[in-house]
């Protein structure tokens, strides 16, 4: 079931539960329409949301439909720079804008632990309508459902991103050719060191924000002035590394990376030594990776400098034929490491 048909009248929820989800706001009665109607319709207000179907009518540009699922859940629900509500639809929306894809709707599921103030839940789903305001997706679908206290860290939210694509455009993972070009739109790692630190796992305060964004908008510029990119990726869980890894098993290439030109914080980097991380590693949720010609490589520079959430982009590497599916760095010291997939996940729940 997605949203509850809204018609007829609602019974007005008990004093005793205006500030708490209890079980019975996962009815789908009274109790659940009252929630809906009171959080959820307040912010989201799209015409086919608020049809009360179970489904929506989406409307088509003639391109290519993409569609992405993602589920999310971080602890805290709340950190430097972001929460798990902006995390979801920022997540969504750039799963689907690194096909080529324009994003146009995200579909919401909420598991709501008993016990979780209202006040909370507002707050979150305040942050994913403002962050589906900046990056021009309507939030036209969704569920809700409660689980007993002890049963989740009191909000997991899924999501469902449906974009087109115009004609003439192909980017995936497989696409990468020897000669390309590796760039990155900016800093790494910034993300897990924001939510380790929100944990108070480090001991000391960093001043790194998560770097928690909408990309859509930034890789529309992008493909304006570089056409004939080949991949884009945003390396979420994982890491730089592990999802450079991806691409080169998915194209059959080798990739030579450099590790001078690697743009991270200061802070992050101080971090990651203290705690035995490395930075490549490490979650971001508002990178995008860019595979592109070489002619094409100042262009797309340029491009994704231009935008806010690209202006430390950097060249970090290249496409080679030599040593296929394999990732190496060229390290500070001159030398060459092989970087592998990450075995485990580094930080729990970033994601």
């Amino acid at each position: 079931m997605q949203i509850p048909d809204m018609q007829g009248p609602v019974c007005p929820m008990p004093l005793k539960h205006e500030n708490q989800i209890v079980m019975g706001h996962g009815s789908g009665g009274k109790m659940s329409q009252e929630l809906i109607q009171r959080v959820f319709q307040s912010e989201f207000t799209s015409d086919a949301l608020l049809a009360g179907n179970d489904f929506a009518y989406l409307s088509s540009d003639g391109g290519r439909l993409v569609t992405s699922v993602d589920a999310h859940i971080v602890f805290p629900l709340f950190f430097p720079g972001g929460d798990i509500g902006k995390l979801a639809i920022c997540g969504t929306v750039n799963d689907v804008a690194v096909s080529g894809a324009i994003p146009r709707y995200i579909t919401a599921a909420f598991i709501l632990e008993e016990g979780l103030d209202i006040a909370i839940l507002k707050k979150i789903v305040h942050s994913m309508q403002l962050t589906a305001l900046e990056a021009g997706v309507e939030i036209v679908a969704g569920d809700t459902k409660v689980v007993e206290k002890g049963k989740a860290d009191g909000v997991f939210i899924t999501t469902t991103g449906i974009g087109f694509v115009p004609q003439g455009r192909t980017i995936h993972g497989a696409n990468a050719q020897p000669g390309d070009q590796i760039l990155i739109s900016g800093n790494l790692g910034d993300h897990g060191i924001a939510v380790l630190a929100a944990r108070g796992d480090l001991g000391f305060e960093t001043g790194v924000q998560s770097d928690a964004a909408p990309l859509n908008h930034m890789i529309e510029q992008l493909l304006q002035a570089a056409p004939n990119v080949h991949v884009l990726r945003d390396p979420t869980r994982g890491g730089l590394a592990t999802t450079l890894n991806e691409i080169a098993a998915q194209s059959n290439v080798g990739m030579l990376l450099d590790e001078s030109s690697m743009p991270i914080q200061q802070a992050v980097r101080a971090a990651s030594d203290m705690l035995g991380f490395d930075p490549l590693y490490i979650a971001n949720e508002g990178k995008v990776i860019v595979i592109v010609p070489p002619n094409e490589k100042d262009a797309a520079l340029q491009a994704l400098r231009a935008h806010p959430y690209g202006k430390d982009a950097a060249l970090i590497g290249e496409i080679t034929s030599e040593h296929p599916k394999r990732v190496l760095l060229k390290t500070f010291i001159g030398g060459t490491r092989m970087l592998d997939v990450m075995a485990g996940e580094m930080l729990p729940r970033i994601c």
